[in-house]
């Protein structure tokens, strides 16, 4: 495990020395904090209507506010995270690094695990930022924390998906812009199983919508804690790595 983490440290400085970290952070910072105000504004002018009309309405925080905003948190993930991870490999075979790596007494294993919970750790402090604003809706609101420790488990599950995604496709080729691409090509193809499956309800069908991120997303993004969808994302988690060691393995045979 020593070796693991120092690969991991070595990436998280690799990313913070550069202007990939803060330019994600700053992108998602942005585009959420744009998001959560528009959700909080609008949630604000129909709890102003509500009381104008009595109190009729029934208001949740929960469902109006805090929903919305980590289920798009999650939509604008996708485009970020072959933003993190299109470098991880990649960037070593371009820069000829990579033989130094797979001549040196470090297994496959940790190397890969190391790059990956690196990226991993970049997008934990991306999530963190969103985190920040939803505990300003906690001093002002009285939601239910429950659903949001789930819907974030939800969101740090699916990350590591897609970047376990990018730490392989990263592993295929030596251009980083091509690694990006495919990563999100392949990540949005992902997406938008559970969409082509919406209206079929043949077995075909329901295995395709099984396999898309989204369709465990949403259990999450309710507050519902599925042990079935846990098992899902640990378990393509653990293929794509295995996919990456593989490839690894094959490097190291022609290097």
């Amino acid at each position: 495990m020593r070796n693991v983490w120092v690969i991991c440290r070595k990436e998280l400085r690799s990313y913070f020395a550069s202007p990939i970290a803060y330019a994600v952070m700053a992108l998602f910072a942005l585009i959420f904090g744009f998001v959560f105000y528009m959700a909080t504004r609008d949630f604000y002018n129909f709890a102003f209507r509500s009381q104008m009309m009595g109190g009729l309405q029934p208001m949740n925080v929960n469902e109006q506010v805090i929903r919305p905003v980590l289920g798009f948190a999650g939509t604008v993930a996708l485009f970020l995270i072959p933003m993190i991870t299109m470098r991880l490999i990649a960037e070593e075979k371009r820069s000829g690094t990579i033989e130094l790596l797979l001549t040196s007494p470090i297994q496959d294993f940790s190397i890969i695990l190391g790059k990956w919970l690196g990226a991993m750790f970049l997008y934990l402090c991306v999530l963190g930022m969103s985190a920040l604003s939803v505990i300003l809706l906690f001093a002002w609101g009285k939601p239910d924390w429950k659903p949001v420790l789930v819907a974030y488990l939800g969101l740090i599950l699916q990350g590591g998906c897609l970047l376990a995604i990018g730490t392989f496709i990263s592993a295929l080729t030596s251009n980083q812009i091509v690694a990006g691409g495919v990563t999100f090509f392949v990540s949005l193809l992902l997406w938008i199983l559970s969409w082509s499956t919406a209206f079929d309800t043949t077995t075909t069908s329901k295995v395709i919508n099984y396999l898309s991120i989204v369709t465990h997303m949403e259990n999450f993004s309710k507050g519902i804690l599925d042990l079935k969808d846990v098992v899902f994302y640990v378990s393509f988690i653990f293929f794509a790595l295995f996919m990456t060691l593989r490839q690894m393995e094959s490097l190291r045979w022609r290097t």
